[in-house]
């Protein structure tokens, strides 16, 4: 199934209500516009659920319609989702993963990345998020790494990494060393494999995009790819056997599990 990226059924039920305890204390649009300094083209977006409605919003608006602390108790459902809402349901089959299997050509998946570069990459997305999204976001994503740890069977994962992620700098050099080294610290769990495929091995499928394969303990198996605003889970067993080669294929050109090891020590060491 394919997520679009849609904007959370809570900014329109905080902007719903906003729009009608405006409507029935006969407050203008204008006049709040005016009330909260910001563009009425603005506040026509947040009452209609594409904008998430602010806190500034909603205290004008409370004081001004008379809503007596209704709209501003609003805020606890505006809490940022600390995962893209296209990407939740891959995170329930993550969750539920006892065998996962990952490539990635451009950057280091987020079950490997530390606090900083995660936090770089979500800070630097595109359209930007705000401060509070960054942080609950960063949050997220540290906290699934405890199934790297704590799975209960302990879950099986293998990564395999084009070398031009580890190449890539993710907010500056010393982010990046700090990401190697924990490479490196994170392929020492025995449940943990991680390879590197170096540029001069690659063939055109590496080139390809993401693969991710997953298996849960009743069997199912299912294959993910990942692109800009867009995700896809397949549970189409043809496409996941079609994943599943092309990954097999792509794991025999990377270099062993001790000889990647020594690679990844390397570049930290050049950083």
């Amino acid at each position: 199934m394919t997520n679009a990226s849609t904007p959370p059924i809570s900014w329109s039920y905080c902007g719903d209500q906003i729009k009608m305890w405006r409507q029935v204390s006969s407050v203008t649009r204008e006049a709040l516009s005016d009330e909260a300094n910001y563009h009425i083209d603005y506040v026509k977006a947040m009452e209609n659920g594409r904008r998430k409605p602010t806190v500034q919003l909603l205290n004008v608006a409370d004081q001004l319609c008379g809503a007596k602390g209704l709209l501003i108790a609003a805020q606890k459902f505006l809490k940022p989702d600390p995962y893209p809402q296209r990407s939740h349901e891959y995170m329930d089959a993550e969750a539920k993963a006892v065998v996962y299997r990952s490539y990635e050509p451009l950057l280091i998946p987020g079950l490997l990345q530390t606090e900083g570069y995660a936090r770089a990459l979500i800070t630097a997305y595109m359209p930007f998020v705000d401060e509070d999204t960054i942080e609950e976001r960063t949050a997220g994503r540290m906290l699934r790494q405890r199934i790297l740890r704590e799975g209960k069977p302990p879950v099986s994962f293998s990564f395999v990494l084009y070398e031009a992620a580890l190449r890539a700098t993710v907010g500056d050099r010393e982010i990046m060393r700090q990401q190697l080294h924990h490479l490196w610290e994170t392929q020492g769990l025995r449940n943990v494999s991680i390879q590197v495929l170096p540029a001069g091995r690659c063939d055109g499928i590496a080139l390809n995009g993401s693969i991710v394969l997953m298996q849960d303990a009743e069997g199912e198996r299912l294959g993910y790819v990942e692109g800009p605003q867009t995700n896809v889970i397949h549970d189409d067993q043809n496409k996941v056997s079609a994943l599943s080669q092309a990954y097999g294929r792509i794991r025999s050109q990377a270099l062993t599990m001790e000889e990647s090891a020594d690679y990844i020590r390397r570049m930290a060491e050049e950083r």
